[in-house]
């Protein structure tokens, strides 16, 4: 297993653990897993985004801790913070990783998923400019999520 597949996993633990928040202590958790505190930061920032359903917030100085928090709202709400959320450009990675979170919280189901994510995909921009497809991507996901809301 990957060091960051364990310390993910081991974020999630300390999550269902204390029912959807959990306090990090960077040194600690990297000294308990056997790695260097900078892949506790790279995880946070790669898997624990708010297109994945979390906050994270960090307290510098001596006792400092990084708090991780889980998205946990009503459908409609949800819908409509990730519609806020969104901005005005999103990426393909980005909407995709959106949905698997919506999908994974029950927020839209998988046959939805995977037609927003046709109507999100590349290859439905192939004949757009580079440059304007992330623009694109953004209003239709957009206007997806507010016809499920």
């Amino acid at each position: 297993m990957k060091i960051s597949e364990l310390i993910a996993q081991q974020i999630l633990s300390m999550l269902e653990e204390t029912d959807g928040t959990a306090e990090i202590q960077r040194n600690s958790l990297a000294e308990r897993i056997g790695c260097v505190p900078s892949q506790i930061n790279y995880v946070l920032t790669s898997r624990f985004t708010p297109e994945r359903g979390f906050i994270v917030e960090s307290r510098r100085g001596g006792g400092g801790y990084i708090r991780v928090t889980r998205i946990r709202m009503n459908h409609g709400e949800a819908l409509a913070h990730a519609v806020r959320t969104i901005g005005g450009e999103i990426t393909s990675a980005s909407a995709h990783d959106f949905l698997r979170m919506m999908c994974e919280s029950g927020m839209i189901t998988m046959e939805q998923a995977a037609l927003i994510a046709a109507a999100c995909s590349d290859r439905a921009y192939k004949n757009v400019p580079q440059n304007e497809r992330d623009t694109l991507r953004a209003t239709i996901l957009k206007n997806t999520l507010l016809v499920l809301i």
